[in-house]
């Protein structure tokens, strides 16, 4: 099981070499391409070979699975597993319990004194397309892992400004509807990778479902919020939130899984003490960016 393990993953990461290898050629071709209907200087790193490039590009872009490890999403619904870190509290619990209500699907397992390793081979047993644990300090949840299996990637999010549901007055009772899902301002290249991390947790919803789910951006703090909503008899939509609610910063995305992070590159780690961190935003790009 261990071999079978360690072969597919090293044909998964030479599959992955080959696609990026591939993507950096077309991005290559999509320059000399731009250079050639737009009459202007080819770049100085291009100029060497690019009569081979331009030959390449007649054929037209192609289309490649910078997510292939999503590909297979959409033919059948996620099924995730939710847990703790060790020796949790009870408001985590509790918190846990709240969050598998949100996904569909979901499972949520008690950590006992299990090692993350042992908890995704226990995931990979039993066909679990995705991971979520849950941190805490001194009580507050604080952090949230997502973990794809069988390859990865692996997403860490800081979490703050956490409401659970029981502190909502009026949330009313848990929709068990597939939700609708909303990402608001997650349109960098980053956003997008994690939009795709994140709205893969979901199965697909139907048009009549009355839940909704949203990740706004703001400033790199994507805001979580659950709704249901009801039309009226006079036409007017009552929007109530269901809870719970929270704050998300991404940090780190990581090329594996859990058990082997010390192994796996960094696919993207938020930099917090460079001159420009402050200033930068990395999950959306305003108007005047796409316009230039």
């Amino acid at each position: 099981m261990i071999r079978r393990e360690n072969r597919l993953r090293r044909e998964y990461i030479f599959r992955k070499s080959l696609e990026e290898k591939q993507k950096g050629l077309e991005e290559k071709r999509e320059k000399i391409r731009d250079a050639l209907e737009n009459n202007t200087k080819i770049d100085y790193n291009l100029r060497k070979d690019a009569i081979e490039l331009a030959k390449g590009s007649d054929w037209g872009g192609q289309q490649y699975e910078v997510d292939s490890e999503y590909r297979w999403a959409g033919a059948q619904d996620p099924k995730v597993v939710i847990t703790t870190s060790r020796d949790p509290s009870s408001r985590l619990k509790m918190f846990a319990k709240e969050m598998k209500l949100i996904f569909p699907n979901a499972q949520r397992i008690n950590r006992g004194h299990y090692d993350v390793k042992q908890v995704v081979q226990a995931c990979k047993a039993q066909d679990s397309t995705d991971l979520i644990i849950f941190t805490e300090t001194r009580g507050n949840p604080d952090g949230m892992l997502v973990c794809h299996l069988p390859f990865g990637p692996t997403a860490f999010f800081s979490m703050a400004n956490v409401v659970m549901r029981h502190d909502i007055p009026n949330c009313g009772t848990m929709s068990e509807q597939y939700p609708h899902l909303i990402f608001d301002n997650l349109n960098s290249k980053l956003g997008q990778r994690f939009t795709t991390i994140l709205k893969h947790l979901f199965p697909v919803p139907k048009p009549d479902s009355k839940r909704i789910i949203t990740f706004s951006n703001t400033e790199d703090y994507v805001s979580f919020r659950h709704h249901v909503y009801k039309t009226e008899n006079d036409g007017e939509i009552e929007l109530t939130e269901a809870g719970p609610r929270f704050e998300l910063k991404p940090y780190q995305i990581k090329l594996g899984t859990l058990e082997n992070l010390a192994a796996a590159e960094d696919e993207w780690v938020l930099r917090s003490y460079t001159n420009t961190a402050r200033k930068r935003t990395f999950l959306s790009v305003s108007r005047n960016d796409d316009e230039s």
